[in-house]
Protein backbone atom coordinates (compact mmCIF):
# COMPACT_ATOMS: atom_id res chain seq x y z
CA UNK A 1 0.00 0.00 0.00
CA UNK A 2 1.22 3.52 -0.73
CA UNK A 3 -0.07 7.02 -0.25
CA UNK A 4 -2.94 8.40 -2.31
CA UNK A 5 -2.10 10.51 -5.33
CA UNK A 6 -4.11 13.39 -3.82
CA UNK A 7 -1.91 13.40 -0.73
CA UNK A 8 1.29 13.21 -2.80
CA UNK A 9 0.07 16.00 -5.07
CA UNK A 10 -0.77 18.17 -2.05
CA UNK A 11 2.78 17.93 -0.77
CA UNK A 12 4.35 18.46 -4.18
CA UNK A 13 2.25 21.59 -4.63
CA UNK A 14 3.07 22.84 -1.16
CA UNK A 15 6.82 22.46 -1.57
CA UNK A 16 6.88 23.88 -5.11
CA UNK A 17 5.29 27.06 -3.72
CA UNK A 18 7.29 27.15 -0.48
CA UNK A 19 9.88 29.91 -0.07
CA UNK A 20 13.53 28.89 -0.04
CA UNK A 21 14.43 31.29 2.76
CA UNK A 22 15.10 29.77 6.21
CA UNK A 23 12.02 29.77 8.41
CA UNK A 24 9.65 30.41 5.54
CA UNK A 25 7.58 27.31 6.32
CA UNK A 26 5.30 27.09 9.38
CA UNK A 27 7.21 24.25 11.10
CA UNK A 28 10.69 25.04 9.75
CA UNK A 29 12.07 26.28 13.07
CA UNK A 30 15.77 26.54 13.76
CA UNK A 31 17.30 23.23 14.92
CA UNK A 32 18.37 24.98 18.13
CA UNK A 33 14.72 24.89 19.25
CA UNK A 34 13.74 21.60 17.57
CA UNK A 35 16.06 18.68 16.81
CA UNK A 36 18.74 19.92 19.23
CA UNK A 37 16.19 19.61 22.04
CA UNK A 38 15.09 16.21 20.79
CA UNK A 39 18.65 14.85 20.78
CA UNK A 40 18.80 15.11 24.56
CA UNK A 41 16.04 12.49 24.76
CA UNK A 42 16.98 10.50 21.66
CA UNK A 43 20.73 10.09 21.47
CA UNK A 44 21.41 8.62 24.95
CA UNK A 45 18.79 5.93 24.35
CA UNK A 46 20.13 4.63 21.04
CA UNK A 47 21.48 1.10 21.02
CA UNK A 48 23.96 2.06 18.32
CA UNK A 49 24.53 5.72 17.40
CA UNK A 50 26.76 4.60 14.51
CA UNK A 51 23.81 3.19 12.56
CA UNK A 52 22.59 5.26 9.61
CA UNK A 53 20.02 7.84 10.68
CA UNK A 54 16.96 8.32 8.46
CA UNK A 55 15.21 11.68 8.78
CA UNK A 56 11.78 10.56 7.61
CA UNK A 57 9.71 13.38 6.16
CA UNK A 58 12.77 15.62 5.94
CA UNK A 59 11.09 18.38 3.93
CA UNK A 60 13.61 21.06 3.04
CA UNK A 61 16.30 19.40 5.15
CA UNK A 62 16.77 21.98 7.91
CA UNK A 63 16.84 19.35 10.65
CA UNK A 64 18.61 16.84 8.39
CA UNK A 65 21.64 19.09 7.99
CA UNK A 66 21.85 19.61 11.73
CA UNK A 67 21.66 15.88 12.37
CA UNK A 68 24.32 15.23 9.71
CA UNK A 69 26.81 17.14 11.85
CA UNK A 70 26.16 14.75 14.74
CA UNK A 71 25.80 11.30 13.17
CA UNK A 72 28.15 9.55 10.73
CA UNK A 73 25.58 8.91 7.99
CA UNK A 74 22.25 10.74 7.62
CA UNK A 75 19.70 10.21 4.86
CA UNK A 76 16.81 12.63 4.46
CA UNK A 77 13.79 11.02 2.82
CA UNK A 78 10.54 12.60 1.73
CA UNK A 79 7.52 11.80 -0.39
CA UNK A 80 7.76 15.07 -2.33
CA UNK A 81 10.46 15.53 -4.95
CA UNK A 82 9.95 19.31 -4.64
CA UNK A 83 10.89 19.13 -0.94
CA UNK A 84 14.08 17.25 -1.80
CA UNK A 85 14.94 19.90 -4.39
CA UNK A 86 14.86 22.47 -1.58
CA UNK A 87 16.96 20.20 0.65
CA UNK A 88 19.67 19.61 -1.94
CA UNK A 89 19.94 23.29 -2.87
CA UNK A 90 20.36 24.18 0.81
CA UNK A 91 23.08 21.54 1.24
CA UNK A 92 25.60 22.17 -1.55
CA UNK A 93 28.35 20.46 0.44
CA UNK A 94 26.31 17.25 0.60
CA UNK A 95 26.42 16.90 4.37
CA UNK A 96 23.48 14.49 4.09
CA UNK A 97 22.06 12.29 1.35
CA UNK A 98 18.49 12.81 0.10
CA UNK A 99 16.08 10.53 -1.68
CA UNK A 100 12.42 10.18 -2.46
CA UNK A 101 10.61 7.57 -0.40
CA UNK A 102 6.98 6.59 0.04
CA UNK A 103 7.34 5.28 3.58
CA UNK A 104 3.83 3.79 3.48
CA UNK A 105 4.89 1.49 0.64
CA UNK A 106 6.23 -1.71 2.15
CA UNK A 107 8.50 -2.53 -0.75
CA UNK A 108 10.24 0.86 -0.64
CA UNK A 109 11.11 0.77 3.06
CA UNK A 110 12.20 -2.86 2.84
CA UNK A 111 14.46 -1.99 -0.10
CA UNK A 112 16.03 0.89 1.81
CA UNK A 113 16.62 -1.38 4.81
CA UNK A 114 18.25 -3.95 2.54
CA UNK A 115 20.62 -1.21 1.36
CA UNK A 116 21.37 0.43 4.72
CA UNK A 117 20.91 -2.37 7.21
CA UNK A 118 19.31 -1.45 10.52
CA UNK A 119 18.83 2.30 10.90
CA UNK A 120 17.73 4.79 13.50
CA UNK A 121 14.78 6.98 12.48
CA UNK A 122 13.93 10.58 13.34
CA UNK A 123 10.37 11.54 12.38
CA UNK A 124 8.87 14.88 13.32
CA UNK A 125 5.25 15.69 12.63
CA UNK A 126 4.63 13.21 9.83
CA UNK A 127 2.03 10.79 11.20
CA UNK A 128 -0.52 13.45 12.11
CA UNK A 129 -0.48 14.80 8.56
CA UNK A 130 -1.08 11.42 6.92
CA UNK A 131 -4.28 10.14 5.41
CA UNK A 132 -5.97 7.79 7.93
CA UNK A 133 -5.47 4.69 5.76
CA UNK A 134 -1.74 5.42 5.45
CA UNK A 135 -0.93 5.76 9.15
CA UNK A 136 -0.45 2.10 9.99
CA UNK A 137 1.51 1.39 6.78
CA UNK A 138 3.73 4.38 7.59
CA UNK A 139 4.53 3.04 11.07
CA UNK A 140 5.08 -0.41 9.55
CA UNK A 141 7.59 1.27 7.24
CA UNK A 142 9.38 2.81 10.23
CA UNK A 143 9.60 -0.66 11.79
CA UNK A 144 11.07 -2.05 8.58
CA UNK A 145 13.79 0.60 8.60
CA UNK A 146 14.68 -0.08 12.24
CA UNK A 147 15.18 -3.81 11.84
CA UNK A 148 16.24 -5.42 15.10
CA UNK A 149 18.53 -2.78 16.60
CA UNK A 150 17.37 0.62 15.34
CA UNK A 151 15.43 3.09 17.43
CA UNK A 152 12.78 5.57 16.27
CA UNK A 153 12.22 8.99 17.78
CA UNK A 154 8.78 10.25 16.82
CA UNK A 155 7.43 13.72 17.56
CA UNK A 156 3.74 14.30 16.92
CA UNK A 157 1.29 17.05 17.73
CA UNK A 158 -0.88 16.13 20.69
CA UNK A 159 -4.67 16.29 20.61
CA UNK A 160 -4.50 19.60 22.46
CA UNK A 161 -2.91 21.20 19.38
CA UNK A 162 -5.98 20.78 17.22
CA UNK A 163 -8.23 23.39 18.90
CA UNK A 164 -5.30 25.81 18.93
CA UNK A 165 -4.83 25.34 15.18
CA UNK A 166 -8.55 25.74 14.60
CA UNK A 167 -8.52 29.01 16.55
CA UNK A 168 -5.56 30.23 14.50
CA UNK A 169 -7.22 29.28 11.22
CA UNK A 170 -10.58 30.75 12.17
CA UNK A 171 -9.44 34.09 13.55
CA UNK A 172 -10.93 37.35 12.27
CA UNK A 173 -7.91 37.97 10.05
CA UNK A 174 -7.80 34.40 8.79
CA UNK A 175 -4.93 31.98 9.35
CA UNK A 176 -1.42 33.35 9.92
CA UNK A 177 0.57 33.76 6.68
CA UNK A 178 2.71 30.65 7.17
CA UNK A 179 -0.21 28.43 8.23
CA UNK A 180 -2.42 29.50 5.31
CA UNK A 181 -0.44 27.58 2.62
CA UNK A 182 -0.60 24.38 4.70
CA UNK A 183 -4.38 24.57 4.82
CA UNK A 184 -4.83 25.74 1.24
CA UNK A 185 -2.94 22.69 -0.05
CA UNK A 186 -5.29 20.34 1.78
CA UNK A 187 -2.85 19.36 4.53
CA UNK A 188 -4.66 18.89 7.83
CA UNK A 189 -2.33 18.77 10.85
CA UNK A 190 -3.35 17.53 14.29
CA UNK A 191 -5.60 14.67 13.20
CA UNK A 192 -4.26 11.75 15.30
CA UNK A 193 -5.51 10.91 18.78
CA UNK A 194 -2.79 10.65 21.43
CA UNK A 195 -3.70 7.09 22.36
CA UNK A 196 -3.60 5.96 18.73
CA UNK A 197 0.16 6.38 18.28
CA UNK A 198 1.23 3.61 20.71
CA UNK A 199 -1.41 1.35 19.12
CA UNK A 200 0.13 1.88 15.66
CA UNK A 201 3.58 1.15 17.08
CA UNK A 202 2.46 -2.04 18.82
CA UNK A 203 0.77 -3.28 15.66
CA UNK A 204 4.09 -2.79 13.86
CA UNK A 205 5.88 -4.92 16.46
CA UNK A 206 7.48 -1.97 18.24
CA UNK A 207 7.57 -1.12 21.93
CA UNK A 208 7.39 2.38 23.37
CA UNK A 209 10.60 2.63 25.37
CA UNK A 210 10.22 6.21 26.58
CA UNK A 211 7.88 9.15 26.03
CA UNK A 212 7.26 12.70 27.11
CA UNK A 213 5.90 16.09 26.15
CA UNK A 214 7.58 19.05 24.47
CA UNK A 215 6.20 22.11 22.69
CA UNK A 216 6.51 22.11 18.92
CA UNK A 217 8.05 25.45 18.08
CA UNK A 218 6.87 27.05 14.85
CA UNK A 219 8.20 29.98 12.83
CA UNK A 220 4.96 31.92 13.13
CA UNK A 221 3.89 34.56 15.64
CA UNK A 222 0.60 35.83 17.02
CA UNK A 223 -0.38 39.45 16.32
CA UNK A 224 1.10 40.47 19.69
CA UNK A 225 4.50 39.03 18.72
CA UNK A 226 4.36 35.79 20.71
CA UNK A 227 5.93 32.82 18.95
CA UNK A 228 3.36 30.08 18.32
CA UNK A 229 4.18 26.83 20.10
CA UNK A 230 1.96 23.77 19.81
CA UNK A 231 1.73 20.95 22.36
CA UNK A 232 3.36 17.77 21.14
CA UNK A 233 4.41 14.36 22.39
CA UNK A 234 7.59 12.41 21.71
CA UNK A 235 8.01 8.67 21.81
CA UNK A 236 11.10 6.50 21.52
CA UNK A 237 10.29 3.08 20.06
CA UNK A 238 12.10 -0.06 19.00
CA UNK A 239 12.08 -3.82 19.19
CA UNK A 240 11.90 -5.19 22.72
CA UNK A 241 15.26 -6.73 23.59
Amino acid sequence: MSVTSRYRDSWEGFWRAAPASPGGVFWDADPAVTSAHHLAFFEPRLLDAALPLVDLGCGNGTQTRFLADRFPRVIGVDLAAAALDHARRADPAGRAAYRRLDAAAQGETEALHAELGDANVYMRGVLHQCEPDDRQPLVDGVAALLGGTGRAFLVELSEAARPLLEDLAGGPAGPPPKLAPVLSHGIAPGEVADEAVPVYLAAAGLTVLASGELPLTTTEFTPDGTRIELPSRWLLAGRAM
